[in-house]
């Protein structure tokens, strides 16, 4: 008899054994895949290659795709492709510059001052220039630490520093990029009347700006190489602008392969038009003597007018009279003069 009822025992424990096994579900239970059905389409299998999607509770669906491989493609370019770009374009504008002036040196008056100065920019242009000049500086530094941050500046300041800089960076982009898009849509509205490109400015061109020797084009209020600044502010101000907002508002409108490419748009425009203010400030600041006062006061040198703006000049001259002085001020004789 116990022979008898360990064998029942055992009996009965193979057999719930038996049941549990059976009852476990396994990974093609429920499927029936026919790989001969016209269901299989090669085209569909490409494109799910290497992507991974599952499914979510929330509205979103796009938010179910964890893995796709544009991804991969986007994070190339923006950590070996962007980096090369930003750096060739700012390191290469940076070093023309510096070349650039050893050789050339400031661009003087040769007619010296004269002590009579003209209004070349009044006061609300002036702030309009400074207001989107400072953001477009914020701006600057903080994209580019987005790409350049974390190789060049964390090794220096560690982790906890490159966080809270990073987070203030943040912050500052995203709400200055308001007032910076206000400023380029002010600028476009002031100046297009006088950066329109015309034949003189092909000729001023051609000359090189009067920037080698001792030749001065003609040139209106805005010359060829001001034009190419504006619309490079205006365009390329424009595209930032745009694409910005597309990232800062994410998948309104658009999914996850617009994002990337409004990322790749901002990113390349942002470095390459950081490059041409480079330029913009060194013209305006140690590359020409007189230039600054024009953002800085307002008002430059009559002879700065007649050297570098003679057509704008003439009409100015035209305007108010040989015999009025209104447009100009007598400047008050310095010991530095």
């Amino acid at each position: 008899m116990p022979s008898f009822g360990r064998f029942i025992r055992l009996a009965i424990g193979a057999w719930a054994l038996l049941l549990l096994i059976a009852a476990t579900p396994t990974p093609s239970m429920g499927q029936q895949i026919n790989p001969t059905a016209d269901a299989v389409n090669e085209r569909q299998l490409l494109q799910e290659l290497d992507r991974i999607q599952g499914r979510v509770s929330i509205p979103d669906q796009r938010s179910s795709v964890l893995v796709q491989p544009q991804g991969r493609e986007w994070r190339e370019f923006r950590n070996v492709l962007l980096r090369w770009i930003g750096g060739v374009a700012i390191v290469g504008m940076l070093a023309v510059l510096v070349v650039f002036y050893l050789a050339v040196g400031m661009v003087r008056l040769e007619s010296g001052r004269s002590g009579r100065t003209i209004v070349r920019f009044n006061t609300f242009e002036r702030f309009v220039h400074w207001m989107t000049a400072t953001c477009f500086i914020i701006l600057a530094v903080s994209g580019l630490n987005i790409t350049f941050g974390r190789p060049l500046l964390l090794p220096l300041i560690g982790f906890e520093a490159f966080s809270e800089w990073s987070q203030w960076a943040k912050y500052a982009h995203n709400y200055l990029s308001f007032p910076f898009t206000i400023g380029v849509v002010l600028i476009f509205l002031m100046w297009i009347g006088g950066n329109i490109p015309n034949k003189v400015d092909v000729e001023w061109t051609k000359r090189g700006g009067g920037l080698i020797g001792h030749d001065h084009p003609p040139a209106y209020r805005f010359n060829a190489g001001q034009k190419a600044i504006y619309w490079i502010v205006v365009i390329g101000g424009g595209l930032v602008a745009g694409t910005g907002y597309v990232l800062m508002f994410p998948f309104y409108g658009t999914g996850i392969e617009g994002m990337q490419m409004a990322q790749i748009v901002h990113s390349i425009v942002g470095v390459l038009f950081i490059a041409a203010m480079l330029a913009h400030i060194y013209i305006g600041t140690i590359g020409m003597e007189g230039a600054f006062e024009a953002m800085g006061s307002g008002e430059v040198d009559v002879n700065w007018a007649r050297e570098h703006h003679s057509l704008w000049m003439d009409e100015q001259t035209a305007r108010t009279g040989p015999g009025d002085s209104q447009p100009q001020r007598r400047r008050a004789a310095s010991p530095a003069e």
